[in-house]
């Protein structure tokens, strides 16, 4: 049914549920605007959320570098999740890492020539704490102009166990491969050596250590503050949020997101590009406010 612009399924809580006490949001095609801009509804409804006393956690593919474009509507905590999950990083200071959870480098050499096997004209990107650094074939990031270009092998070199900065995540791209089934693909290959997943139309995929996910360091995370997965609303779009969405006590799907996260998510509501998460969150606190008035 349709309610006040959010779109909503039959797999919406009770009722007496517990209230919202967490709002865990992806940012690309879910928070931002498709040319990554926060609309000023967005801004009032993250100000409006953190002032009823639900906490938000930018939740991303993103590296902390990237955070610019939100960096400011984080409120109190100054935290957001980085790299799918890989990183913590407080904005309030710089995106300083406040949690690793890197992907060893053996592992890493491990998947990228298995995956160059399985799928030949794959190449490769390091998402070190440090930067990115990419294959020759790789597309180039425009943003990251000083990145080192060699082969997957040299990027994950280290003279000694600890000696170079910690890998948060390997990204592979194929020039020809389907999204989906490159996704497959990766994910039979890898076995339970790695996290796979994704977050780009194109056939992009994410490699992070095994067990790491937006999930699992968003359960983490509230964890320390007392939080259930029942007092948190996530939202996303992609397939890197399914985790995410499926431990949440309520998540929702954006209008414009991938028919598996439709699938996963306990609602949905309307296109990033009209501003499905400040939808929500309007709602959320509407419902904060009633609660303190009885």
């Amino acid at each position: 049914m349709r309610k006040n612009g959010a779109v909503t399924s039959p797999r919406c809580p009770h009722p007496s549920a517990p209230a919202a006490r967490l709002i865990a949001t992806d940012l690309d095609g879910t928070l931002l605007r498709d040319d990554k801009s926060v609309s000023a509804r967005t801004v009032a409804a993250l100000a409006a959320a953190e002032q009823a006393g639900i906490e938000v956690f930018f939740v991303t593919g993103r590296p902390a570098r990237w955070m610019d474009v939100v960096s400011e509507h984080v409120h109190g905590h100054g935290l957001a999740i980085c790299a799918n999950g890989a990183a913590v990083v407080d904005l309030h200071a710089g995106g300083a890492f406040l949690e690793v959870r890197p992907l060893e480098r053996s592992v890493a050499l491990d998947v990228v020539r298995a995956l160059r096997a399985a799928a030949p004209g794959t190449s490769f990107a390091v998402e070190l704490t440090t930067g990115i650094h990419y294959e020759p074939l790789y597309p180039p990031f425009f943003l990251d102009p000083g990145a080192t270009v060699a082969t997957a092998e040299k990027l994950l070199f280290e003279e000694a166990p600890g000696a170079a900065a910690p890998v948060l995540k390997l990204l592979a791209q194929h020039p020809e491969l389907d999204p989906d089934a490159f996704l497959a693909v990766a994910r039979e290959t890898a076995g339970d050596r790695a996290a796979i997943t994704r977050s780009s139309p194109t056939a992009l995929i994410e490699i992070s250590a095994h067990g790491v996910s937006k999930a699992s360091t968003l359960a983490r995370c509230c964890a320390e503050r007392g939080i259930t997965a029942e007092e948190v609303v996530a939202f996303g779009d992609m397939p890197n949020d399914i985790e995410m969405l499926s431990w949440a006590g309520r998540s929702y799907a954006m209008g414009n997101a991938h028919p598996d996260v439709i699938a996963a998510a306990s609602g949905r509501t309307v296109g990033n590009n009209e501003d499905g998460v400040a939808v929500v969150i309007e709602q959320l606190v509407a419902e904060a406010t009633a609660a303190k008035g009885h």
